[in-house]
């Protein structure tokens, strides 16, 4: 209780103001007040700071004595004006919606200014009763009365117990809190009805602002010794979001959304669509205007979207259960890993709510089946597909049709088809299962599928058909599409069938290849032949395989340009090989200086001109050149370790270079001895066993001698 003296001058202040009103002379009785009013309210401040706490709601975090709570309804200045009231109340006992309005005179608090006096004081607003205020959705301002009402009521009996006599004070006020609980609650009902008319943003915000400051009377009860009445066991935040839930179900489960174009729509994607434009809708108008209804620190658009997602998930869940086609399945895991997150990117829903927290629809228990049903099917797919395009290339054949044509070059549809049909089926697994390590999973069975593209080329190379080598050339650049995406796009496919596809391909390239340039090599055999021998240090003998080489090279267009340039880089190494291994057989014997020099000339003269010719014919291969420009000068060179370091550089070069070579290399100088040779090899053995081998390349290996 309070002091009595501050109480006795507070009430013969009241009393004689009272009596002014009547009078006309309420302004002189101000003054008398005046002498009290400081250390009354200092009184109020100390014993409310004393028992008032923050209060804590569901979602709407109590801010006691904050301008959110309005004109002094809640916390510590809803309770204090509470008190005020009931000590200064308009004769007839008529409350105020405004506790300012209250004031006698133009009392000064330590935090105000005086208020206006005398002939220029603007009129005080008309103070309305409850029922009008109920009438007028002034839900704030009623709120407030009935705080008061409580607060006069209890002031005296702070036990519920002890309020016999004011029966009839109590059950109007517990039927007034029940009045005002149902217009709040049928509000809020309606908050996703703003802009069709069926509540104003001003109704729920004053809503809002009740169930805000109702809040803040049920933390202050909490606080006190006393015993609350009924109407304060309510929790007005537990009913806001039951309310809030109740309203997102029905709207959930009765899209009021027109529904767009439903033309070869399952019932299952009719239902979800529908579901996923008032969700929309709904989120749009949160985040638009009923935002605006709340405190500023009241994350109202999570709120309402953590529950749309429950509702929805919840919705989902049912459908997923109920066992679905591959069509509704594939929407369905479409609509939870694409659609719904993109609704979240729309411009007017980005930075209003945080979607992480939120997480996936589905949980992995529900997910996982659609998955292996729609990546089950796609593999499948996949498999069909494939050997269907290969199916129909093998019948061309057989029916001897040659590949079509394109500037000049056979093209194969093959690699192009399964390549694209690859990426777009990969590439929507992705979106639809919503993780690109699940979706590439129904490449798995690809290297299978490779290798039945290698069996047809290998059956095209047995059969003697006139369209073979059109099938040969056109299948080569198949190959190397298929190799460019595996290796620049290897996010596609799994890891273990990437390599083997890999492996499978160079395969196919080599020996593609190999029986193209075949043939070749038959008709180029003759010259081969005399490589090597005194027949061949006469220019005219080596001349003649030049023109055969470009010659035969013509059969060998056909291909798309980066292939041709392929394949003869494989003839020139082919042809370069044949050439070394003609000339270590040793069919000539240099005895002399003269004849080495010779030699080296020839041969020299020889790796200029087979460079020039593949050079003009596409090949970019410049190492070839040196190897032969290497051997011309161990040839020619006549002092011991000058021959030692010029066969270190090759070894270095050339790791597969082995003594087998290096013997038959130095045998055709016939002033080498054999400890000179043993020499020169101990040098290739600890340089090769020094070597690292990085950036070396291979070329003795394929060069067999005896």
């Amino acid at each position: 209780m309070f002091p009595q003296k501050i109480l006795q001058r507070v009430n013969t202040a009241s009393n004689r103001w009272a009596m002014d009103q009547t009078e006309g002379s309420k302004y002189t009785t101000a003054f008398l007040f005046s002498g009290c009013w400081s250390n009354f309210l200092t009184c109020f401040r100390m014993r409310t700071r004393s028992s008032s706490t923050q209060s804590e709601g569901n979602f709407l975090p109590s801010q006691g004595g904050s301008s959110e709570g309005g004109g002094g309804g809640g916390g510590r200045g809803g309770w204090l004006n509470g008190k005020f009231q009931k000590l200064f109340r308009r004769p007839g006992g008529q409350e105020s919606g405004n506790t300012t309005g209250n004031i006698p005179g133009n009392i000064t608090s330590p935090d105000s200014q005086p208020l206006p006096s005398g002939p220029e004081r603007p009129p005080t607003p008309a103070i309305l009763k409850f029922e009008q205020n109920l009438e007028q959705s002034r839900f704030w301002e009623a709120s407030q009365q009935l705080i008061e009402r409580e607060e006069r009521l209890f002031s005296e009996n702070p036990e519920a117990e002890g309020l016999q006599g004011h029966e009839e004070e109590v059950n109007s006020l517990a039927a007034d809190y029940k009045a005002l609980e149902r217009l709040i609650l049928e509000t809020l009902q309606q908050s996703l009805s703003l802009k069709s008319g069926g509540v104003s943003t001003e109704a729920l915000r004053s809503a809002v602002k009740a169930v805000y400051q109702e809040d803040e009377q049920d933390q202050l009860w909490k606080q006190r010794d006393g015993t609350p009445p009924s109407w304060r066991a309510r929790g007005w935040m537990e009913l806001h979001d039951k309310t809030v839930r109740r309203l997102v179900k029905d709207h959930m489960d009765n899209p009021s959304t027109p529904p767009a174009n439903q033309v070869e729509q399952s019932s299952v994607e009719a239902d979800v669509c529908s579901m996923g434009r008032q969700l929309l809708a709904d989120l749009q108008l949160v985040v638009g205007v009923v935002k605006t209804c709340y405190p500023a620190h009241v994350n109202i658009c999570d709120f309402y979207a953590r529950i749309f997602h429950q509702k929805t998930s919840s919705r989902l869940k049912k459908l997923a259960d109920f066992g679905l086609g591959i069509k509704d399945c594939t929407f369905l895991l479409r609509w939870v890993n694409e659609y719904y997150p993109g609704l979240f990117l729309k411009p007017e829903l980005v930075g209003e709510i945080s979607v992480e927290p939120l997480g996936k629809l589905l949980s992995e228990e529900h997910l996982k089946p659609l998955e292996e049903q729609y990546l089950s099917t796609k593999q499948i797919e996949l498999t069909t597909y494939i050997r269907r395009v290969l199916e129909q290339e093998k019948q061309k054949w057989k029916d001897g049709e040659e590949p079509e044509m394109e500037d000049g070059c056979y093209n194969s549809p093959v690699s192009y088809d399964i390549i694209q049909f690859i990426n777009g089926m990969v590439t929507l697994a992705e979106k639809v299962v919503g993780d690109l390590h699940k979706a590439r999973s129904i490449t798995s069975e690809l290297d299978t599928l490779m290798k039945s593209f290698k069996l047809f080329q290998d059956e095209v190379m047995k059969k003697n058909q006139s369209n073979r080598k059109a099938v040969i050339k056109a299948n080569l650049g198949g190959v190397q599409q298929f190799t460019n995406v595996l290796q620049k796009n290897g996010h596609l496919f799994q890891e273990d069938a990437r390599r083997n596809c890999l492996k499978v391909l160079s395969d196919m390239k080599e020996s593609a290849q190999t029986y193209l340039l075949s043939s070749v090599h038959d008709v180029l055999k003759p010259h081969y032949r005399k490589l090597g021998t005194s027949e061949w240090l006469n220019k005219p003998e080596f001349e003649r395989l030049l023109d055969s080489i470009q010659t035969q090279s013509k059969e060998l267009q056909g291909s798309k340009e980066s292939c041709h340039q392929e394949l003869m880089c494989q003839f020139y190494q082919e042809v370069t090989v044949e050439y070394v291994r003609r000339l270590l057989k040793g069919g000539v014997k240099l005895k002399d200086k003269s004849q080495q020099d010779r030699a080296c000339m020839m041969v020299k003269d020889n790796a200029h001109s087979l460079h020039e010719i593949f050079i003009e014919m596409g090949s970019k291969e410049d190492w070839l050149k040196e190897i032969l420009t290497t051997i011309a000068e161990v040839i020619k060179l006549q002092d011991l370790p000058a021959i030692q370091m010029q066969v270190a550089s090759l070894g270095n070069a050339f790791p597969d270079l082995s003594d087998k070579h290096v013997v038959a290399l130095l045998k055709l100088k016939t002033n080498i001895t054999k400890a000179d040779r043993r020499k020169v090899n101990l040098t290739l053995s600890d340089v090769l066993r020094e070597s690292s081998g990085a950036g070396s390349r291979s070329f003795f290996s394929k060069v067999q001698v005896k």
